[in-house]
């Protein structure tokens, strides 16, 4: 049997379909659920499971290391709000790693990207590698071109929109923006995709917007890959937006087939935008079945 792999799971079906593809790949899967945010349904799938606080490093390498993990994935939601939350050390009781990852490494600098790239540096010097999250989920990655039969009504917004979203997430302000006839509706920033949907939707009750939604070029895939899934694509649609565009190969659809399918039934086209630029990836039809 291969060497087994941990999974840290956050809110959210990503470290389900994580754990399913470790499997299918041959790997016991052990993983850590982190408290008040990880799925019944993903302690059922993990060969080994323990239940640790989101402020409780140390912990998630001891588990680890007890049944003999030396790589692990990051995966699942956790609002980034609750780092803003002044409460935070009394609801989650931290240990000493992540005080002193809080107080000292991160002291000048607590944007989220930075103590992601600081608690993947602990793991690997703990002997714990953090790899790329999509490695065992290759299938659900966003391709690029249009990936649903129905074409965007309205992808001038995609052309204008897209510029403006890579600036942001280069400027680490957030993953998604929205967009209607040329008009900035909506930008991402620590609130998470859901409330900026929520919010396009009260600010553009004509509907027909387009969220765009990606992450940066030199994305550390380790960690926070943006993730679309059903519950997106109804959100999408019970807030009146028409089209999703997504970064090729920087976005996961979780169940692409049944997300697809979804969107096509509510009428929400979705096009993967590539490294030429969305003009190119507008003229592109994704392969989708042998993709």
């Amino acid at each position: 049997m291969s060497e087994p792999l941990g999974i840290i799971a956050g809110k959210g079906r990503l470290p389900i379909a994580l754990a399913r593809g470790m499997r299918a790949a041959g790997h016991p899967v052990c993983g850590v659920g982190l408290d008040g945010y990880y799925s019944p349904e993903f302690a059922g799938l993990c060969d080994h499971f323990k239940v640790a606080s989101i402020l409780q490093i140390g912990r998630w390498i001891k588990i680890c290391k007890r049944h003999g993990v030396k790589q692990a994935v990051l995966a699942g939601t956790v609002e980034k709000v609750q780092l803003h939350d002044p409460w935070r050390l009394l609801r989650n009781i931290p240990d000493w790693r992540t005080i002193d990852i809080w107080y000292r490494r991160a002291r000048h600098d607590k944007r989220s990207s930075v103590l992601l790239r600081t608690l993947a540096d602990e793991l690997t010097r703990s002997g714990v590698e953090l790899i790329d999250s999509t490695r065992y989920i290759p299938d659900q990655l966003a391709l690029e071109g249009r990936m649903t039969r129905n074409a965007p009504k309205n992808p001038e917004d995609i052309v204008f929109g897209w510029g403006i979203l890579e600036q942001s997430v280069e400027w680490e302000i957030g993953q998604a923006i929205s967009v209607r006839e040329r008009d900035v509706i909506g930008v991402e920033a620590i609130e998470g995709t859901d409330r900026l949907i929520m919010r396009s939707g009260e600010l553009c009750r004509r509907g027909g917007w387009t969220l765009l939604k990606t992450a940066s070029r030199n994305h550390d895939m380790r960690t926070d890959v943006p993730t679309i899934g059903l519950k997106t694509i109804e959100l999408l649609a019970d807030q009146g937006a028409s089209c999703l565009a997504v970064g090729a190969g920087r976005a996961i659809l979780l169940d692409r087939p049944r997300v697809l399918e979804a969107a096509e039934k509510a009428g929400i086209a979705i096009v993967g935008i590539g490294p030429d630029g969305p003009e190119a990836s507008l003229a592109v039809k994704a392969d989708t079945q042998g993709g």
